[in-house]
């Protein structure tokens, strides 16, 4: 069994090996659900690929830039797809905001720390 701190160094050296592009800025709503405001920095890894076609979703809290503090697992039946979002950065309650906008209509979400 692979310990769990490998998995987090991947994603480190990951994230240290790409640009973030932050396209939705704290405040921003989502391009095709103008209902949805992002509470914090929202964008992606380029030149990575996640589930959607996309780079691979990133959240960045606060605290700014540094090693991934987590992971929200996210399955959403409107799109019929599952992803992951790191998390970078942020808060206790930047994380809340990030649950509670994961588990609104069609999208549920789970959270994974880093210990």
């Amino acid at each position: 069994m692979q310990a769990p701190d490998q998995f987090w160094s991947h994603l480190d050296q990951l994230v240290a090996e790409s640009h973030i592009v932050i396209d939705r800025p704290r405040g921003s709503s989502h391009p095709r659900y103008p209902e949805v405001v992002y509470p914090l920095d929202y964008g992606y890894l380029e030149g990575t690929t996640a589930a959607d076609g996309g780079g691979i979703d990133v959240w960045v809290g606060s605290g700014g830039l540094g090693p991934v503090q987590g992971i929200v697992c996210t399955v959403d039946l409107r799109k019929r797809d599952a992803e992951i979002k790191l998390l970078m950065g942020c808060s206790d309650d930047e994380l809340r905001q990030i649950l509670a906008l994961t588990n609104e209509g069609a999208l549920r979400g789970i959270l994974l720390q880093r210990v």
